[in-house]
């Protein structure tokens, strides 16, 4: 790089697999749902054992929650969570083909 230029790279939308993590998209979608949970708690004015307490759900899981430590959670159990917090979930789902860089499971 030239002094005094700058190298701008555009990112893919998703750190994850600008990071080239494994699973990208799952990660993306845990993330994006963990931090609709965290606005409901905080809309609600929710500490993590009031969250526990309205459902049911341990006071732990929800600071593991808040501190993006997603790894214990499936996209359907985040989704439950959403919904005892009173949230609908809707989700619309877009495949685009790939670019050839993934092999095809056979």
């Amino acid at each position: 790089m030239k002094k005094g230029k700058l190298e701008v790279t555009r990112g893919s939308g998703n750190v994850f697999r600008d990071l080239g993590r494994p699973n990208a998209d799952v990660e993306q979608f845990k993330a994006i749902l963990a931090a609709e949970i965290i606005k409901a708690l905080d809309r609600q004015e929710l500490s993590v054992r009031g969250a526990h307490d309205r459902t049911g759900i341990a006071a732990a899981d929800f600071s593991r929650i808040r501190n993006a430590d997603l790894g214990r959670f499936t996209v359907d159990r985040l989704v439950s969570i959403l919904n005892r917090l009173g949230s609908q979930v809707e989700i619309k789902i877009k495949v685009h083909a790939g670019t050839g860089a993934h092999r095809a499971i056979a």
